[in-house]
């Protein structure tokens, strides 16, 4: 078996390439040690010390080395721990969980969506599903709708996304102009 690394545009953090699927259906975050214990391979990435985000996707896994951390001395670690995971067959997730499936309180909502905007909802999702979402998985990442209110579309990045440098103009210059394009309700988007 090989892993391919790639480069994304956050310098911190590597895109991991197993060539077989890593999710089903998804994609999942893992912030911190305690929220790694739901994997067994994220917590052993975190049980390297020297991590603070693993991201899993379709068919990646994107880490996120912690401040001062060399790629150089980390990248063997990680590819090791991917290697023994996948060539074992090893559970993805403890105790039988579903893979699929974000943690319920990173999928709420941080604002009440008002019912009568349940169409302009649904076109949000559809472009962010069809458009963005591929996108930001090519970068390592992904994407969570979090509301819309008042002309305001509030996003979560996600992986590699999350601390990229130029994250910010992912979400005002890209997915804003995107939104405000094809659906006129929009008015602005924010991170949440």
């Amino acid at each position: 078996m090989f892993i391919e690394t790639a480069a994304t545009p956050n310098p911190a953090s590597l895109k991991f390439l197993p060539g077989r699927q890593v999710m089903q259906s998804g994609s999942r975050e893992f912030t911190s040690p305690e929220t790694a214990e739901a994997s067994p391979l994220a917590q052993a990435i975190f049980d390297t010390g020297e991590v603070v985000n693993v991201f899993f996707g379709t068919d990646f896994v994107t880490v996120t080395a912690a401040p001062g951390v060399s790629w150089a001395d980390l990248k063997p670690q990680v590819v090791a721990i991917l290697l023994d995971h996948f060539v074992s067959e090893a559970p993805l997730f403890a105790g039988g969980t579903a893979d699929g499936i974000s943690v319920p309180a990173e999928d709420e909502l941080v604002v009440d969506e008002d019912e009568a905007d349940a169409d302009v909802v649904a076109q949000i999702n559809e472009l962010l599903e069809t458009r963005v979402r591929p996108a930001v998985a090519g970068d390592g990442g992904d994407i969570a709708y979090r509301g819309f209110k008042d002309g305001v579309v509030y996003l979560t990045l996600q992986g590699a996304c999350a601390g990229c440098p130029s994250s910010t103009a992912t979400l005002k210059q890209g997915i804003e102009g995107l939104l405000k394009h094809y659906v006129p309700e929009v008015v602005e988007v924010r991170a949440a």
